[in-house]
């Protein structure tokens, strides 16, 4: 195949040069996208992303390396012993492995709400990033950088603007005493928003019971997020209100 960048093409050979630039390519790639989570204070920062990065751009060096050993230094005792291997393997295995990284980020909040999705799938798009400047190409993994940047920068404001001002609400909210939600309740429907779900959740803690419910409501045009908030905020007997 012809190169689509001919420039690369010198550094898709295995030398000290390309090996250096691809090792820090990974870093600076991984570091700058893992920058962006680590600044939301995710499970997984820029230290976590460098090295998922720079580990799957190792392996496929080591796939590189190992093929030039095979078909130059090691012919002789390959050609003798019969060994067949597929060093494409070692990218699958690296695509496998990065499951038990993404699967300890995802949580389940006592909300019912789940978090760490999108650094998981930051994890795994690093790495495979990764895999293609291991494998030297560079066209596939800038490109691939760019994209994985604005899909969590950009779209990540344009989703929070959508939610902010979409007419269904999620709202959370910790009272005192189970009596209370009544009038959460009232306040709630004397902006005439329309509540078609109450999940009541208590949890233990070492103070002793918090009581939380989720309300699911569906709000009238014109009426605002942080309105509704401000007014289920002013009742003494709430704890706190957040919006899931």
């Amino acid at each position: 195949m012809d190169s689509l960048l001919p420039c690369f093409d010198y550094l898709r050979e295995l030398n000290i040069v390309s090996l250096i630039v691809k090792m820090a390519l990974a870093v600076f790639f991984g570091g700058l996208i893992g920058l962006e989570r680590g600044q939301k204070h995710r499970a997984a920062g820029g230290r976590t992303y460098m090295i998922v990065c720079l580990g799957a751009a190792l392996t496929m060096i080591l796939s590189q390396y190992e093929t030039f050993l095979l078909n130059n230094q090691w012919a002789d005792i390959v050609h003798a012993i019969g060994i067949k291997t597929d060093v494409s393997r070692f990218g699958a295995q690296v695509i496998n492995g990065i499951g038990f990284l993404g699967a300890g980020t995802v949580i389940v909040t006592g909300r019912q709400e789940v978090k760490g999705l999108t650094t998981a799938a930051g994890l795994w798009a690093s790495a495979c990033m990764g895999l293609a400047i291991g494998a030297g190409f560079f066209e596939c993994a800038i490109l691939g950088f760019m994209l994985i940047v604005i899909t969590t920068i950009v779209f990540d404001k344009i989703s929070s603007w959508i939610v902010a001002n979409a007419r269904n609400m999620d709202v959370y909210v910790e009272f005192e005493k189970m009596e209370n939600l009544g009038e959460i309740v009232n306040t709630v429907k004397s902006l005439n928003i329309q509540i078609y779900d109450v999940d009541i959740q208590k949890e233990k803690n070492p103070n002793g019971v918090t009581l939380g419910a989720v309300l699911s409501t569906r709000l009238p045009k014109g009426e605002t997020h942080s309105h509704v908030m401000s007014k289920i905020s002013k009742h003494k007997f709430v704890t706190l209100v957040d919006e899931i």
